[in-house]
């Protein structure tokens, strides 16, 4: 081999020998980053183990320890899985034995389920299933269900899942106490006729003793049958109030109500004295409520601020303030004011700071009923001597 081939090759083994080397040395630095990668991977996946590990405990404590009902179905109705509430509620085991929830289900609620169950694969989800269902330990049981449907990555629904809550005793108290409130307010008409017959008598007969013995009777004699008179007629304004009252809970129909016109229409009915001005501060709005609750509301506000002002000059301002969810509303007056003692107090029913016979104790009790019918609040800012104002707010609907 000449002399010349010998120095090619042996530049062409240098330069593979070099070659070699460089993706050695290559491979053992990537080998290392592989290493390296692999090992964080493991600790990676070792604290990822512990969080999937720690999560299925707190869901299956979750799981165990839920106090409503939970129940896994296939789309077939099939039962898989329940929690200890659900198999306390309906006596069923689906580890021991095959339900479908068919069975569970009352016989005259079924057709209501199978609508409510089609409502459900059309829409993923319900939350206000109201029914009955049939339990092994407990018989017919109401309850309450929200419900969603499981899919798989292809969005094919695969199972359903709901809540289930045990409904029967608030039912029952309800009913009890709707029976218990119809049977107040008949029991409140029924007392009311009673006792105003006698006031008419008790009023004629007065009135019949003071003319027959006009002339008999002395100044004195006078004075005491006025006050008889005064004590009939807050009797009888008090039974007109209980009556009022009992009936707030009473379901009536809601409409558009004029604020502007219905406050206008109760200032040309009440009694207000030439000493006192009454304004509108802006435009009332429309709102949705029923009149004579609303009627209510105002006319008994406004009484109130009109026997408040002992002064020459009485001032009363109606207005409001438009809130996101709510109306707020205030009736201010220049009267006596109230201290802070009885701001609370003058709330509850048959309080009352005045005794006479044009104060029951029963208009701001009616007032604060009628704003929380409404699901509003009422408070007041006040000062003796200087006046009051009330606030108050109704939801919009």
């Amino acid at each position: 081999m000449a002399k010349d081939e010998r120095d090619i090759l042996k530049k062409a083994l240098e330069r593979e020998r070099n070659a070699r080397k460089q993706a050695e040395s290559i491979l053992e630095e990537k080998s290392r980053e592989l290493y390296i990668l692999s090992q964080k991977l493991e600790q990676q996946n070792t604290v990822l183990k512990g969080d999937l590990n720690e999560k299925s405990t707190e869901l299956k404590g979750l799981f165990d320890n839920l106090v409503d009902a939970y129940v896994l179905m296939d789309i077939e109705g099939n039962v898989i899985k329940m929690n200890h509430s659900a198999v306390s509620l309906f006596g069923y085991d689906p580890i021991t034995e095959k339900v479908n929830v068919v069975k569970l289900i009352y016989k005259e609620d079924i057709e209501y389920a199978m609508q409510s169950f089609s409502q459900l694969l059309k829409e993923g989800t319900f939350s206000d299933y109201q029914g009955r269902v049939i339990t092994k330990n407990k018989g017919v049981r109401n309850v309450h269900i929200n419900a969603s449907i499981i899919k798989d990555e292809n969005q094919k629904p695969i199972a359903a899942q709901g809540i289930v809550r045990d409904i029967t005793k608030e039912l029952a108290i309800a009913k009890n106490l709707e029976r218990k409130n119809r049977d107040l307010n008949d029991f409140a008409h029924v007392v009311s006729h009673d006792l105003k017959s006698p006031l008419r008598g008790m009023d004629t007969l007065i009135n019949w003793l003071r003319e027959d013995y006009a002339e008999a009777i002395d100044e004195k004699g006078q004075e005491t049958f006025n006050l008889l008179l005064n004590k009939v007629y807050k009797m009888d304004n008090l039974i007109d109030g209980i009556l009022k009252y009992s009936r707030l809970d009473e379901i009536s129909k809601k409409e558009e109500i004029d604020l502007n016109f219905l406050v206008n229409e109760i200032l040309h009915i009440l009694h207000i004295p030439e000493n006192i001005s009454v304004r509108i501060v802006n435009p009332l709005p429309v709102i949705q409520g029923d009149a004579p609750r609303l009627q209510q509301l105002f006319q008994n506000l406004l009484n109130n601020a009109i026997s408040s002002i002992n002064k020459n000059k009485g001032n009363i301002a109606i207005g409001f303030k438009e809130k996101v969810d709510h109306w707020e509303f205030y009736v201010r007056d220049n009267g006596k004011g109230i201290a802070k003692a009885y701001q609370k107090k003058i709330f509850e029913i048959f309080e009352s700071l005045e005794d006479n016979e044009h104060s029951t104790g029963i208009g701001l009790s009616i007032v604060k009923k009628i704003v929380e019918f409404y699901e509003g609040d009422i408070w007041l800012d006040s000062e003796p001597g200087k006046g009051t104002i009330f606030y108050f707010t109704l939801k919009k609907t």
